[in-house]
């Protein structure tokens, strides 16, 4: 790695957490406002998973980047203001966490304004973006670029932070690559008819698994990004093992533990080189037969 991290520090590591309370739920199916259980599954993590994490954080002194949808800023402006009042990072997540595969630039840059809007109103005025579902368009650095953001979370391509250019008027922005394996999502959401698999993990497992991931990273020198939803690691026995995967890592000789946008700034002013993802296509004289499955 030739990645060079601020002063003493070999690695870097950033707990984040996506505040997506009901806005994911809705943005699959407005009809689901009318599943009571569904939507009070959604609001533990504003009303009492939010809470819960603050003060495990202020408790291990660390400071958090929260993403948090225009959507959940209006509906929970007070949860808001606490992660602010806690000296936490509150960034961009679009506004009611919309599908984003294959969206116009128009209908995004509506998303986007929205959003900022939304988190206006509590005064904050956000450099970091993580797209809904990590899933962004070519167009989308563009946008966040005319709207002065500093960084985004949404790309699975490296390591370590870099700059990314976008395709119009010449400016960039810090990438800061995440990892499907760095999310509680995968580990343990479930509910019927909705989302998951069924298998909800142990937080031991999970404990395990992203220790080691970590692990790798310090050793690397690289960047471990953990995504935490408050609606699921809010929970107490995950917010535990969460808690003791934090004292590991602060445990950690040379790790830098801090916030998305301090990384980006690091990047931003000790990284002169700006990348630009090609884009890949599928061969037009090479015809597949799309109707079979994916089996090895």
């Amino acid at each position: 790695m030739s990645y060079s991290w601020p002063g003493q520090y070999r690695s870097a590591a950033a707990f984040t957490f996506d505040v997506d309370a009901e806005s994911t739920v809705l943005a699959t199916d407005p009809g689901n406002s009318s599943r009571m259980s569904l939507m009070s599954h959604q609001a533990y993590g504003p009303r009492i998973g939010v809470p819960r994490l603050l003060q495990l954080l202020e408790r291990r002194d660390i400071k958090s980047t929260f993403f948090v949808p225009g959507f959940t800023a209006d509906t929970y402006p007070d949860t808001v203001r606490r992660i602010i009042d806690g000296g936490h990072e509150v960034a961009h997540h679009g506004y009611l966490h919309e599908p984003m595969q294959g969206i116009s630039a128009q209908t995004e840059a509506g998303y986007l304004d929205r959003g900022l809007e939304a988190l206006d109103r509590l005064g904050v005025h956000p450099v970091g973006y993580r797209a809904p579902w990590w899933e962004l368009n070519w167009h989308t650095p563009d946008l966040l670029i005319e709207r002065g953001f500093e960084y985004d979370s949404s790309l699975f391509d490296d390591d370590v932070p870099y700059r990314l250019s976008g395709d119009k008027n010449g400016g960039d922005l810090v990438e800061i690559p995440i990892d499907w394996a760095l999310d509680d999502w995968e580990q343990y959401a479930f509910y019927p008819g909705w989302t998951g698999s069924g298998v909800i993990e142990s937080p031991d497992k999970v404990h395990e698994l992203w220790l080691r991931e970590v692990q790798a990273h310090h050793a690397n020198g690289s960047c471990f990004v953990l995504t935490n939803h408050p609606f699921i690691s809010g929970r107490p026995s995950k917010a535990a093992a969460l808690d003791r995967l934090i004292g590991d890592v602060k445990a950690m000789e040379g790790i830098w533990v801090t916030t998305l946008g301090e990384i980006a700034r690091h990047t931003a002013a000790t990284i002169a080189e700006v990348r630009t993802l090609a884009r890949v296509e599928a061969p037009t004289d090479h015809p597949v037969d799309r109707t079979h499955g994916t089996g090895h």
